[in-house]
């Protein structure tokens, strides 16, 4: 069956976390990626978690759909492959901190000058503009500077940072996005161009709801914890087991099916309760009442009553739980991919579901330059005995 990306080949000389979760979906929709690392590879590989067999999870879990080739980019021999190998591809990748890949000989004016149709997307922490442009950048500092951290945690506790480092993630995505939109630019014109993807201004633009609520009141948001900031009852309650259930009765309806579900009837034409208005008006009041009775019965007690009424409803999970759940497997979201060293390695499934070019995990992760002939004379059309001598000289 075709894939959606089907001979658009990716020369991906991202590592760690956001250009490699960019390049390998790009695989997974059929792309052909070529994975450049250094001699010493990506740092990624050496990071936990280990598994059994020491491999990096981490690196395992990021590196799927690629071929490896190592490079040794300080070496001029190795800039001219480079140069060569762009020729012959759609998409270059990269999330070097700005004005590295300068340096390196990859940069995007180069490699245009030698192949005009290329779509080179850089990844960086604050963009290639701007005055934070040279401030190194990790996921918990973007976090605390778009806003984030400061309307996640606790009401009257410190931020929190998300669990998951959102903002590489989201960059992932958005690279993603802005590089199908340029390949579809360049079939129509014949047109490459570059694109500069920053985590600091994914994170702002996912403000959406909060940012407006800012705007509109002039009042930057707090932290709500479990609570929503416009909807009463809409959170995750303890239940009797000490299990968290969340719930969201968030219409009128929906509030006084879950009342009298709870044996808080009263609640219903209460005049301080008896809209959703009054109810996030008068949230110090309501709140300890509903918390009290959601103690009364075990979480599955309360999610098997709250799904026969209707109202939206479900168990807060920790990772066994999640992957224990019969849903992650009748939606094949994990799998495992045969691998040499550690015989097997665990992957996430496809978050989409495309009928006519359906995503596939063709390539378990690379192992470090595993690749290098077979890249060298798919690409270069070098010859075994040509690489070899690369290999000897230390340029591959």
């Amino acid at each position: 069956m075709k894939q959606s990306l089907e001979n658009i080949r990716v020369l991906d000389f991202s590592r760690v976390l956001a250009g490699p979760v960019a390049s390998m979906m790009l695989g997974d929709l059929g792309a052909e990626v070529v994975k450049v690392e250094p001699p010493q590879g990506d740092e990624s590989r050496t990071w936990p978690p280990l598994l059994k067999r020491g491999e990096s999870g981490y690196f395992a879990i990021l590196n799927r759909n690629k071929r490896s080739l190592s490079v040794n980019l300080k070496d001029p021999k190795a800039r001219d492959i480079v140069v060569r190998l762009a020729t012959c591809a759609d998409v270059v990748l990269e999330n070097f901190t700005p004005g590295v890949a300068d340096k390196l000989g990859i940069g995007y004016d180069l490699l245009k000058a030698a192949n005009p149709g290329l779509v080179y997307c850089s990844i960086s922490g604050f963009g290639q503009s701007g005055p934070y442009r040279d401030k190194k950048a990790y996921d918990p500092i973007i976090q605390g500077m778009t806003g984030l951290m400061s309307i996640t945690g606790e009401r009257g506790g410190p931020p929190v940072k998300i669990g998951i480092p959102i903002t590489d993630l989201v960059a992932a995505n958005q690279a993603v996005v802005a590089v199908l939109a340029a390949l579809l630019h360049r079939e129509r014109t014949g047109e490459g161009q570059y694109i500069d993807v920053a985590l600091y201004d994914g994170m702002i633009s996912l403000l959406t709801i909060m940012a407006m609520d800012y705007f509109a009141t002039g009042k930057p948001p707090e932290r709500w914890g479990l609570d929503h900031i416009h909807r009463v009852p809409a959170r995750a309650f303890e239940a009797g087991d000490g299990r968290y259930v969340q719930v969201a009765a968030t219409s009128d309806a929906m509030y006084a099916a879950f009342c009298r579900i709870i044996g808080a009837e009263d609640l219903i034409e209460d005049p301080r309760f008896c809209s959703n208005a009054l109810r996030v008006q008068n949230r110090e009041q309501i709140m300890p009442i509903l918390e009290e009775k959601m103690r009364e019965k075990t979480a599955d007690q309360w999610l098997a009553l709250f799904e026969a009424a209707g109202i939206p409803c479900g168990p807060v999970m920790d990772m066994a739980e999640v992957f224990a759940d019969p849903n992650i497997a009748a939606r094949n979201l994990r799998f495992d991919m045969p691998h040499p060293v550690e015989g097997s390695v665990a992957q996430l499934g496809f978050p989409f579901r495309m009928q006519k070019t359906p995503a596939t995990a063709r390539r378990r992760p690379p192992l470090l330059g595993e690749h290098n002939l077979e890249v060298a004379a798919e690409w270069l059309g070098l010859t075994e005995e040509e690489v070899a001598a690369l290999q000897g000289e230390g340029v591959l």
